[in-house]
């Protein structure tokens, strides 16, 4: 079945939004101290990550303008499948080995800094994604819509770039947020851009 370019934007886009629901179900619970599904909100994360990774792609070789954008959305979807993958497969057994040797404490805590290190990597190219999206908004006439996903699109990078480099703990604060609602006002952006593309 053939996928025109539009068609393969739009599922971008909702991909992209499913993604932040997702997102922002789990923060919502974990602050609320409420059971948090893991299971089937990282799950559900790892089955559509790989086909934003695919649909991206396929933007990507298609696109006009917006190339580089479709390349960074592709790339932070396999990055965000790999921090989804260390999170199922590896937090629990070796959260439950600290808890019965407090020797692999270290470990356990290695494992969880790895995943939120490829974490702000993939945060980071989304916000760059979002930022020229933003612009190319911004020229096509839309300059509201597209100068705000620009500008949350450049502190999402600043804020996770500095994340990944150590800068502090409000760097890690902001960056989670900043990504999130980059990559929700990049989805925004992206069910207009097929006619600019």
């Amino acid at each position: 079945m053939p996928i025109t370019h539009q068609n393969a934007v739009r599922a971008v886009a909702a991909l992209l939004i499913l993604a932040c629901v997702t997102q922002g179900v789990y923060t919502a619970l974990y602050v609320a101290k409420l059971d948090v599904p893991r299971q089937l909100l990282w799950g559900t994360e790892g089955l559509l990550f790989p086909l934003l990774a695919a649909l991206a792609g396929a933007a990507m070789v298609r696109s006009e303008r917006l190339t580089l954008a479709f390349a960074a959305i592709a790339f932070g979807a396999v990055l965000n499948f790999l921090q989804v993958g260390v999170g199922l497969t590896l937090f629990f057994p070796f959260s439950d080995a600290a808890k019965a040797d407090p020797a692999l404490a270290p470990v356990a805590g290695a494992i969880v800094a790895f995943a939120f290190f490829i974490y702000n990597a993939a945060k980071l190219l989304l916000g760059f994604a979002a930022l020229l999206v933003g612009l190319s908004r911004m020229s096509a006439g839309s300059k509201a819509l597209g100068g705000a996903t620009a500008l949350v699109g450049g502190i999402a990078m600043i804020a996770n770039g500095a994340a990944i480099v150590g800068a502090g703990e409000i760097a890690g604060r902001i960056a989670g947020g900043s990504g999130v609602l980059a990559t929700l006002l990049l989805a925004v952006c992206l069910m207009g851009a097929t006619k600019d593309d």
